[in-house]
């Protein structure tokens, strides 16, 4: 492939990529920004291996800066450590591309995607926030989930890129294999979207529906309990509660709605006060649960009560969030940063997710745990027919994570071909259909109920009956093809 006209160095080519790619996620743009983007990045690629270090670089820095710019309200330099982390990530895997030979583009954007892959899962478990398959919902793209997952969508988007831009950088040029190679690569994107889209098994006759009330107690946002102290939050989701006007089966709050200090959970006020809303309103009731166990952990738990007053099923969140809900290497960071933020690390919790109550069973992702697809794909194939999302971003004084969420939420409902319920304190609370479409979405702050009632599906997918592992394997053996292809050739590659 032809490297950027003068005019566009690679270097300007990886940086304006990665910009795009970072502007494409919520809720600043829209899924051919990050298509564009993404074309870009591959395109700056296509250079020796020094230079290709640096555009990989220099495209993380792009990308990250914008799309995980929520860090910064937290700590300044935690925000620049990491960006500079996830670049030099990226910059790995443009070193690994084949700069040029026949599979350049599909090669790439294996990489692309491997590279996502890598992401979700080091360092400290993964941190999937910022990815370029959150700026891919609403698009044809998207459908690619529900194949191999969020690392076949970013593929699929990589590659239609690359071939736009490739067209685009050929245009009157008398050379045609390069367009063949590119116009191959748009038909194959289109192939794995339109593969994805009829995937879905959609909604069989006489389907069981859940009548669903998702309780949003509104107020204050803040980083700590000082500002949002537990007390406001809890008493909120009571008040509000009480407009509920219909009769649902399910009463769903957000995680950490009861927060009890060093009280435990059974046997508390708070269990009292459940237990009754439960059965006042005939319904079964899930709520999250915080509280402390001994001076350096606590609990993430949620709980179900049934109609009946009875605690029926508890459910602890697997993926923690570092350096928010526990500190890797505490006793290396302590002495590089204030922890006094995080002075308890959270207790992991263990399973599949899914939680049997009276109202359904359900596969429960606790906030964080919505951006891992294995953690949906875990709970719908324990048998979760509706997949609940209790999460708190609270936190954050804009929308950026909380909009990055709600594209996580439509990627999981695609994923594994189930609504979704999200419930958060003061937003976004939302209903997900299966093919990605929010049907209702709440306002951040406000206080809100959301009733309705969705199917409570039993189909899968692929990607929830094969998971990741087949776009894994063939992602490899593309790319480790476009080395095989492009070796030998005069290059001053590695």
């Amino acid at each position: 492939m032809r490297r950027p006209s003068s005019k566009l160095s690679g270097a300007a080519a990886a940086l304006v990529g990665g910009a795009l790619v970072g502007l494409s996620l919520p809720p600043i743009g829209a899924w051919p920004v990050g298509v564009a983007g993404l074309g870009l990045v591959l395109a700056s690629f296509a250079q020796p291996w020094k230079r290709r270090l640096l555009a990989g670089f220099l495209a993380g820095l792009g990308q990250f800066s914008i799309g995980l710019a929520w860090a910064i309200q937290f700590n300044d330099a935690g925000y620049v450590a990491l960006v500079i982390l996830e670049s030099g990530l990226l910059a790995l895997a443009a070193l690994l591309v084949p700069r040029r030979g026949p599979l350049f583009l599909p090669a790439g954007a294996s990489l692309l995607a491997l590279f996502e892959w890598a992401r979700d899962s080091w360092p400290f478990g993964g941190l999937p926030l910022g990815s370029a398959a959150l700026g891919q919902t609403g698009g044809p793209f998207q459908f690619a989930a529900r194949l191999g997952g969020p690392i076949l969508v970013v593929f699929a988007a990589a590659l239609a890129g690359g071939g736009i831009v490739r067209l685009l950088l050929l245009a009157g040029s008398r050379r045609g294999g390069g367009s063949y190679q590119a116009l191959a690569c748009l038909v194959g994107a289109a192939a794995l979207a339109g593969a994805g889209g009829v995937a879905a098994s959609g909604v069989p006759a006489g389907a069981r529906r859940l009548s669903v009330a998702l309780v949003q107690g509104g107020g204050r946002r803040g980083l700590t309990a000082l500002q949002v102290p537990p007390s406001l939050v809890f008493d909120a989701a009571v008040r509000e509660t009480t407009k509920v006007s219909g009769h649902p089966s399910l009463i769903l709050w957000p995680e950490d709605v009861v927060g009890l200090g060093a009280e435990p959970f059974k046997g508390s006020r708070a269990e009292a006060v459940l237990e009754a809303i439960a059965q006042r309103h005939r319904a079964t009731l899930v709520a999250g649960v915080t509280y402390d166990v001994g001076r350096t952990r606590f609990r993430n738990e949620v709980v179900a009560i049934s109609p009946a007053g009875r605690l029926v099923a508890t459910f602890e969140k697997v993926h923690r969030v570092p350096f928010g809900e526990y500190v890797p290497l505490r006793g290396l960071f302590k002495h590089l940063a204030n922890l006094k933020a995080v002075p308890r690390d959270a207790i992991p919790g263990h399973g599949s997710g899914l939680i049997r109550t009276p109202a359904g069973n359900f596969a429960v992702l606790v906030s964080y745990e919505v951006f891992f697809a294995n953690r949906g794909r875990s709970g719908v194939r324990a048998g979760g027919r509706v997949i609940l999302v209790p999460t708190n971003t609270s936190s954050y004084s804009n929308d950026q994570a909380p909009s990055q969420e709600i594209a996580a939420s439509r990627l999981q409902a695609l994923e594994e071909d189930r609504y979704l319920l999200q419930v958060a304190p003061t937003g976004y609370s939302a209903v997900v259909s299966p093919s990605g479409v929010v049907s209702h979405r709440s306002r951040l702050s406000r206080p809100d109920v959301i009733e309705t009632s969705v199917p409570m599906l039993s189909a899968t997918t692929p990607y929830a009956d094969l998971g990741e592992l087949p776009t894994l394997l063939g992602a490899g053996a593309v790319a480790a093809l476009g080395w095989l292809l492009a070796f030998g050739r005069r290059d001053d590659e590695l």
